[in-house]
């Protein structure tokens, strides 16, 4: 009977031990497979007092940042520079997902590298626009005003967003015509080593050189993109590709001063396709061959663009006495020209400045390139210009269903060659090859 009331005793004091743990908010043990509850969002690790924020640059999701919060005005000329890199930082060194966000307004913002490899991925998100100093400073060859560097999964969704390089006092100052230098004014965008990312619903206006420059990048896609500067922005050359594999140029609108396209070594696995173009130069593969260890360019495909008033159509072009060099499996086809000068071409002769080595062959050995589906109207009598190398002959270059037709008063389109014989399949509209070609526009 003792023994049963002391039992009775130590169950009652239990009892009330584990209700008043339970009361405290004190948890109870756990076996070794049993995880504990995940801590409130915000909550950081041994606070005291119940969760809290997590304060700026702290591990985990940085989740949405704001350049206004960080000080950016947007008014257009307040040097907003600072705030940027700031948030930038912050959002590159948050190990979980992280949003930058730039809300309405114009921000002034001087050259700027938004540079990786970030902790986690970055979505850069625009709801105003930013615009460069129009002075011409000196700047380093090649360099950008919004560079963007060493990125993976990296998104910039524009919403329309404009970037504005103010270039027109640039264009009165360069000289790269008469000297060949090109390099020495700011790239308005440079993305540069980004893989598996999207840059999406962005326009590029009247930069001081290039437009963008793609490089170095791995399965990129970029959409709904706007260039736009007068014919009179020398060497502004819409979007440049080259080094770079598995890039995807789906939807653009580019009027510009020069290629509205154009693709460098090294390229690989191209899609361009959907590219209104006008005014411009046209869709180039090249220039080629201008520099020793060029790398090769294979799977170039351009389709289903319209080109109008510009001065060439699709091209390829490489330097004459060049180094060796490779461009194959290249693919023009559902081209639209409207009043474009010499809309198909090959020139294995191409020489803009004097110092090119005119007269010695091109190295830069060509095959495989088709045209296939281009119809419209040529500005010029020769319609279709293919000059091929005589020291490095193209291999299967292939014309189909072309038709191209000339209403000036020279009469109707031609079509002219030089150094090789193109494998014509289907309608062609002028008939290839019944003139021979010369260098030159």
């Amino acid at each position: 009977m003792v023994g049963l009331r002391r039992a009775k005793t130590v169950l009652l004091v239990l009892v009330v031990v584990i209700s008043n743990t339970i009361a405290n908010g004190a948890p109870l043990a756990r076996g070794p497979k049993e995880s504990a509850p995940a801590a409130p969002v915000g909550a950081t690790a041994g606070a005291v007092g119940g969760p809290a924020a997590a304060p700026t640059g702290a591990a985990g999701s940085a989740g949405s940042l704001d350049v206004k919060a960080a000080g950016a005005k947007g008014d257009g000329t307040t040097d907003d520079t600072a705030a940027f890199a700031a948030v930038w930082k912050t959002a590159c060194e948050a190990a979980g997902p992280s949003t930058m966000t730039v809300p309405k307004g114009d921000y002034l913002v001087n050259e700027i590298e938004f540079l990786g490899p970030c902790k986690g991925p970055v979505t850069f998100e625009m709801h105003g626009n930013m615009k460069a100093p129009a002075t011409v400073a000196g700047s380093k060859p090649n360099c950008g005003w919004i560079d963007f560097t060493n990125l993976a999964d990296f998104t910039l969704n524009g919403n329309g967003a404009i970037f504005d390089g103010q270039g027109s006092i640039a264009w009165k100052a360069n000289d790269c015509a008469k000297t060949g230098k090109c390099n020495s004014l700011p790239i308005n965008i440079r993305f540069t080593g980004l893989t598996n990312s999207k840059i999406i619903g962005i326009t590029s206006t009247n930069s001081k050189l290039f437009h963008m420059n793609v490089l170095n990048c791995k399965n990129v896609t970029l959409e709904n993109i706007g260039i736009d500067a007068p014919p009179e922005s020398l060497n502004t050359d819409g979007i440049h590709i080259g080094r770079s594999i598995g890039v995807n140029l789906l939807g653009a609108k580019i009027k510009t001063g020069d290629d509205c396209v154009s693709i460098g070594d090294g390229t690989e696995n191209l899609i361009v396709e959907n590219v209104e173009c006008g005014p411009g130069h046209g869709i180039a593969v090249g220039s080629l061959g201008r520099y020793p260890n060029e790398q090769p360019v294979r799977g170039v495909t351009v389709r289903k663009c319209i080109i109008k008033n510009t001065s060439n159509g699709v091209r390829v072009k490489t330097w004459p006495g060049s180094p060796p060099g490779i461009a194959s499996n290249i693919i023009f086809e559902d081209i639209t020209m409207d009043n474009v000068s010499t809309p198909v071409l090959i020139d294995q002769e191409y020489c803009p400045y004097a110092d090119c080595k005119a007269g010695v062959p091109s190295k830069v050995k060509l095959s495989d390139v088709t045209f296939k589906n281009i119809k419209g109207t040529s500005a010029t009598k020769i319609a279709v210009k293919l000059i091929c190398s005589v020291g490095t002959p193209c291999t299967n270059v292939a014309l189909a269903d072309i038709n191209l037709v000339h209403n000036g008063a020279e009469g109707p389109a031609v079509g002219a060659c030089a150094n090789m014989k193109p494998v014509l399949t289907g309608q062609m509209i002028p008939p290839a090859c019944t003139e021979i070609a010369k260098p030159g526009p």
